[in-house]
């Protein structure tokens, strides 16, 4: 196979930022907000976005792109339908893993942890905050099912726009949150010479321990 470039040979040195063990918050959560508010600032696109690893019940691991929709030390919170494959991924093994990639600022965070769904309030608060559109595309949408062709979800779409015209679009019963309970942080700094920081966080009881990892 051919193309118009070899990306064996596509490389860039990473110099922005360094992270230390000793200038690395002890709690990840604050490392965490500050990293996050950093990447805010830098006007990164969509930097609540990370991918979600889960793992199927055959044991086949599955990855995608999400957005966050709210943290603290609680967890990490993102929205979705409860009959998707990711749902129903987490329905066999609830052990989750998030990846935020920052590029601009080289640097990434991966945290570890188990899911869990939302209480039936906090999903409906932030469904109300939606968009109307994207409420009823949550509706319109049976995620991850096969569909013969893109006309049938937009006939469905026009149906319940109808419908719910200048009315309250109630929270579906198949949709809402989950949260992710953290059991592990990596804070990944990219630095000269591919000799990259790395401080991780394991959860000890209830407190956290503070490593550094090789590159």
């Amino acid at each position: 196979m051919t193309g118009s470039k070899d990306i064996s040979r596509l490389r860039r040195s990473y110099s922005l930022k360094e992270l230390s063990k000793g200038s690395a918050d002890d709690n990840p959560f604050q490392q965490f907000y500050k990293w996050m508010d950093e990447s805010i600032n830098a006007s990164i696109v969509e930097p609540n976005a990370m991918a979600v690893a889960t793992v199927s019940k055959e044991g086949f691991p599955s990855v995608r792109s999400v957005l966050l929709k709210g943290f603290d030390e609680n967890g990490f919170v993102f929205f979705t339908n409860y009959n998707s494959s990711k749902a129903k991924n987490i329905d066999a093994n609830p052990n989750v893993s998030l990846l935020f990639f920052w590029k601009e600022l080289e640097r990434q965070v991966r945290v570890q942890g188990i899911a869990e769904k939302t209480s039936r309030h906090e999903s409906e608060v932030y469904f109300n905050s939606r968009p109307f559109e994207s409420r009823l595309g949550a509706w319109a949408s049976e995620q991850s099912s096969i569909i013969a062709g893109r006309e049938i979800l937009e006939k469905k779409y026009a149906e319940l726009n109808k419908l719910y015209k200048n009315k309250e679009v109630p929270l579906p019963p198949f949709w809402g949150g989950y949260r992710i309970i953290p059991s592990y942080f990596e804070f990944w700094q990219g630095r000269e010479s591919r000799l990259h920081d790395r401080i991780v966080y394991l959860k000890k009881d209830s407190s956290w321990e503070k490593i550094r990892l090789q590159p």
